[in-house]
C-alpha cells in the first residue's frame, strides 16, 4: 500500500470520527421545544405576572422565575404582582430513565463449538423536563409553551446552568412574530 493509500484511509477515519462526535454531542444535547398560538398579538403585550411555579423545592422554584424573568426583561417586559397582560406557569418535573449497554465477547465457534459471555450494565439517570406556560391575562387562552428536557446531574450549579441555558434557547425567537 502506498502512501497516498494510507493518506486517503487516514482522512476518511478522521472524517467518520468527526461525524460520530457531532452526532453524539447531539444526541446528549438538552431539547428545547416551542409553540404558540399564532393569532396571538405578542407586540401588545408588555406586562406579565407569575400564576404558579411548581418544582421539586423552593429553591428551584425561585431560580426557574429568575432565569425566566431575566429573559423577559430582555425583551422589554415588565413583571407586575398580579393583572398581568399574560400569566405564567412553570412546572418541573424529574424523572428516572434507564440505559441498557450489551457487550458481547467470545472466541472459538469453530468444529466443537465456542465460549462466549454477554453483559449487561443498566445505568440510571435522572431527567428533568421544564415547562413554561403563557396564558393570555384576560382570555386565559394559552398563547404560548416553552418545553426543554435535559438530563441532570448530581451537581446542582451544573444543573442551574443547564437551567438558564435551557430558559435562554426558549425564549432566543421570542416574542414570536404573528400575522395579527
Amino acid at each position: 500500500m502506498g502512501r497516498k493509500d494510507t493518506y486517503m484511509q487516514f482522512r476518511k477515519l478522521i472524517g467518520i470520527s468527526l461525524f460520530v462526535i457531532a452526532w453524539t454531542i447531539g444526541a446528549f444535547a438538552d431539547q428545547v421545544a416551542v409553540d404558540y398560538d399564532h393569532a396571538a398579538n405578542f407586540q401588545q403585550v408588555k406586562t406579565y405576572s407569575w400564576s404558579k411555579v411548581h418544582t421539586f423545592n423552593s429553591i428551584w422554584d425561585q431560580r426557574v422565575k429568575d432565569a425566566v424573568d431575566r429573559e423577559l426583561a430582555r425583551k422589554g417586559w415588565t413583571q407586575v404582582p398580579s393583572g398581568g397582560d399574560v400569566q405564567l406557569v412553570a412546572v418541573e418535573k424529574t424523572s428516572i430513565h434507564q440505559q441498557y449497554d450489551t457487550f458481547y465477547n467470545g472466541f472459538g465457534g469453530w468444529r466443537w463449538g465456542g465460549m462466549g459471555d454477554t453483559t449487561t450494565e443498566i445505568n440510571n439517570y435522572k431527567v428533568g423536563t421544564l415547562i413554561v406556560t403563557m396564558f393570555n391575562g384576560n382570555s386565559r387562552q394559552l398563547i404560548w409553551r416553552g418545553t426543554s428536557r435535559s438530563d441532570l446531574s448530581g451537581n446542582p450549579e451544573k444543573n442551574n446552568k443547564k437551567l438558564n441555558k435551557d430558559v435562554d434557547k426558549m425564549f432566543k425567537t421570542f416574542p414570536p412574530r404573528t400575522a395579527s
